[in-house]
């Protein structure tokens, strides 16, 4: 897959998290949100009103750590249809 091909991909699967309207499992959002902060480039630390939130996003940002931005983007791909494949 080329870089533009990996980017209308990545895209397409951050299109259809963010139109999808029923909950995710919190394990769900948490891999995704680290994948789409590394394959953004914005793995800031997590800072909120919930301390236990925001420690959750961090552990997830801890063990994305050493991906590159391409890598993210094709884990964040695979996490989305693999969801969407096997939801109930």
């Amino acid at each position: 897959m080329t870089s533009e091909e990996l980017e209308i991909a990545f895209r397409k699967a951050v299109q259809s998290i963010n139109e999808h309207t029923e909950p995710f499992p919190a394990d769900i959002l948490l891999r995704l949100y680290a994948y789409y902060k590394r394959a953004t480039n914005d793995a800031d630390i997590p800072s909120g009103g919930k301390p236990h939130i925001s420690a959750f996003k961090t552990n997830a940002l801890f063990q994305t750590r050493g991906l590159s931005e391409d890598e993210a983007k094709q884990l964040y791909i695979e996490a989305v249809n693999q969801y969407f494949l096997y939801r109930k």
